[in-house]
């Protein structure tokens, strides 16, 4: 008798949401493995190498040695598919699994509305100058509340860089509140930036009028450091930054530098370089600079969609069906050969 292969899925710590073991808990076919950073990491070696499917941990979280790189693919032949905690995979190395004919997966949507709001959360902070006055008012008696008057969001121009998911709601929130939205994505047609709530324009064009930039694209090679001095000096002194999407898409040091020089008028921040970074990080000491520790995609509710996202692509990725986030379709022959290799069949053919 012949033994069925295992349909393995190994996962660190915790998963962001507890919804998705419940989802899987309903597919016995599917064993779902927990390894733990803090485990002995040879003994972690022995189990990742039997997995088909590795749940990654988000990037603050993620340790070495258990980058998704081509390290790891080499000592875990058996791997066939990747899959990010949410929209972001930067810590993922794609062009590796697609080398080695591994799928590579996120949970693109699953927050947008999440990040959406605290973009413009982060908007509403540094324009009412929010986060200042309120650690004014914890350290000055006598706070002369005159000095601390705000500008409105209706009217203003916002400039988005990127458009997609989680632009195109960024948009729609921002036109709620009566701003005018212009938006800078190279992939998109001006018809389809139109469709998503926005005005296509260039990037310097984009910087020349935007009295707020936020920034909604993943960090790539493209992208890596993508604003620095001579984009900030293009931006109006009155000006805000926003990041939301990942560190080092913004120069930090430039960014510093342009705040100081008083270039731009101020900057609101969920993402650094390095994460969580360090209290004493130039831009934290900053009063123009309102920032929150890479939390913009975790409210309760996008967690579970998350979560949910995640569970219910990987049943369709060991049930043989195309994922509908996947990301490296380039690898799809490779991985339909391996996978039909483990189990026997072959999965879809892509669209």
């Amino acid at each position: 008798m012949t033994e069925t292969p295992e349909k393995r899925l190994v996962y660190f710590d915790s998963w962001v949401d507890p919804s998705a073991l419940e989802i899987l808990r309903e597919r016995p076919d599917i064993r779902v493995d927990q390894l733990r950073y803090a485990d002995p990491t040879e003994a972690t070696w022995e189990r990742m190498c039997r997995a088909v499917g590795y749940q990654c941990s988000s990037r603050v979280e993620l340790r070495n040695p258990w980058f998704p790189d081509a390290t790891l693919l080499e000592r875990c032949p058996s791997l066939l598919a990747v899959s990010s905690t949410g929209a972001g995979y930067d810590m993922v190395d794609v062009k590796a699994c697609t080398a080695a004919g591994v799928i590579v997966c996120n949970q693109g949507g699953s927050n947008r509305n999440a990040v959406a709001e605290h973009a413009l959360g982060l908007m509403f902070s540094v324009s009412k100058k929010i986060g200042t006055v309120d650690r004014a008012m914890r350290t000055q008696r006598g706070l002369n509340r005159w000095q601390y008057a705000g500008n409105d969001m209706q009217g203003k121009t916002v400039g988005l860089i990127g458009i997609g998911a989680i632009g195109s709601r960024t948009a729609e929130l921002c036109r709620s509140v009566g701003m005018h939205v212009l938006a800078y994505d190279p992939f998109l047609s001006a018809a389809q930036v139109a469709e998503r709530g926005g005005q296509q324009v260039d990037l310097p064009e984009l910087l020349q009028h935007a009295d707020f930039v936020s920034v909604h694209c993943p960090r790539s090679e493209t992208t890596f450091d993508m604003f620095g001095t001579e984009q900030f000096a293009q931006m109006k002194p009155s000006a805000f930054f926003i990041n939301t999407a990942r560190g080092g898409i913004h120069n930090e040091a430039a960014l510093y530098d342009a705040l100081v020089a008083g270039r731009i008028a101020g900057a609101g921040l969920d993402v650094f370089l390095h994460e969580p970074p360090a209290c004493e990080h130039p831009l934290l000491t900053l009063e123009s600079v309102v920032a929150t520790p890479h939390i913009a995609g975790l409210s309760c509710e996008a967690q579970r969609n998350m979560a949910s996202y995640a569970a219910h692509q990987w049943i369709d990725i060991f049930d043989g069906k195309v994922p509908p986030r996947l990301i490296n379709p380039e690898a799809w022959p490779r991985y339909c050969e391996r996978f039909r290799g483990v189990f026997s069949f072959t999965p879809q053919a892509l669209a």
